[in-house]
This record gives structure tokens, sequence and C-alpha cells, in this order.
């Protein structure tokens, strides 16, 4: 039965990949470092900051300390903070609000599980009124491993739980709503069922990997994903 749904967040709920590049790219010059084109589609799509810098400056022959990395990571995430709020309209995908709209009526708890820094998560959220909707968020600079792993959907399953214990939630309850081959994996390996949306990926790549797959939000029949979760109770 279906309890839950999961979001990742970038490119799931706000279209900022770009933006993620240029900063990446701007960070590595700080440190007298050029990416190559593709570089951070290749090697961060999906990942946290955390896992991203450091592989990129593995390869570089940098190897880092823990001091020096977390200066590295809060100087992007406070970069990214001045842009989004500079932005009179945030890059929300089309189709968010009305998806949230049908999960909402059907009574269905909301988190975010994202690589990404809980600050920018939380900043989003707000300006983009979209942030009483979702009752967990569990945040890349919270957990210790990154995307492809799963103990952020699984860490959020506990989190819910204790906001929600008359759930009894398990992992095959939740609906995950993901972008990246890395989210998906993270997810399913954590128990559970993948929406793989088209934004990052093409349509044909997502249908490979995810349960469902779709080219926008809005073409998600939720009703449908219900039915199929109903179905697999009943047997």
């Amino acid at each position: 039965m279906l309890k839950a749904v999961l979001f990742d967040f970038n490119g799931v709920i706000i279209n900022d990949e770009p933006l993620h590049d240029r900063l990446l790219e701007q960070i590595l010059l700080e440190e007298n470092l050029r990416i190559k084109p593709e570089e951070c589609r290749e090697v961060c799509l999906g990942r946290s900051d955390r896992a991203c810098l450091t592989d990129l400056l593995a390869r570089r022959g940098r190897v880092v300390t823990e001091e020096s990395l977390k200066k590295l990571i809060a100087r992007k995430s406070s970069l990214y903070q001045l842009q989004i709020q500079s932005m009179e309209k945030l890059p929300i995908y089309p189709g968010l609000a009305d998806l949230l709209f049908q999960i909402r009526a059907a009574r269905l708890p909301l988190a975010v599980v994202s690589g990404a820094v809980r600050a920018e998560i939380e900043q989003v959220l707000k300006q983009a009124g979209l942030a009483q909707y979702f009752s967990v968020i569990v945040a890349g600079d919270e957990i210790k491993t990154s995307k492809p792993h799963p103990e952020g959907y699984l860490l959020a399953v506990d989190r819910l739980n204790q906001q929600f214990p008359e759930l009894q939630l398990q992992p095959q309850n939740c609906l995950v709503i993901e972008d990246t081959f890395a989210g998906i994996q993270a997810a399913k390996d954590a128990g559970m069922q993948v929406v793989g949306v088209a934004n990052s990926y093409p349509f044909h790549m997502m249908q490979r990997r995810a349960n469902w797959a779709v080219d926008y939000l809005n073409e998600l029949e939720f009703d449908r994903v219900k039915e199929v979760f109903e179905k697999a109770k009943a047997g």
C-alpha cells in the first residue's frame, strides 16, 4: 500500500543543474583548477557536493582535508543561496504543483531526499511557497554516504515514522520521484518503487531503470500508481 512519496530535489523540484555546474566551475577555478566539458554531468549528477568535489579533486591529484572540503562545500552553498535569492521566479518544474496537490489530496506525507545542502533545500522550498508540504527533509550534509547508496532514503523512512508512528511505514510503502541513475539505484536498493522523470536523461533511459517513466511530472498518472500499490497489497 502506498503510504508516502519521497522527492529528489535538484532536477525534480527545481531545474538548477546548470547553476550547480557554473558554481562548481567557479569553485575549482578559485583552486586554480579547470573542469572539463560534461565532467560535472559524469561525476556529479545525482550525487552530493561532498562526493562530487572529492572525486573532481582526486582526479586532479588533490587530496583535501575534511576541514578544506567543508569550506569548499560551504563556499559553493553560499554562492548558490545568493543566486537563488536574486531570482524573481525560481525554475520550479512545471507539473510539480499539480502532483503535490494530488498527493496531498490522498493524505500522503511528503519528504525530500537529496544530496543538496539542507540550507539550499529549505531556502528554495520557502521561496517557492512549498515548504509546508514536506514533512521531512534528508539533506546531503546530514548523511555519510551519497546516492547511489540507499542511506538517505532509509533515513527518510525512519524520520517519517518518528513524525507519523501510526503509519508503520516500510520502504515498500514508498514511491520515489527521481531524475538520475544514482537516485533511482539508491531508491531501489532501499526497497522502494521509483518514477523516473526525463529531466536529466532521455525517457528511454529512465524507462529501463525505473518502475515508471515520464517525460514531465504532469504526465504521471498518480491514481494508476496508487492502484499498482493496492494490487500488490491484495496479492
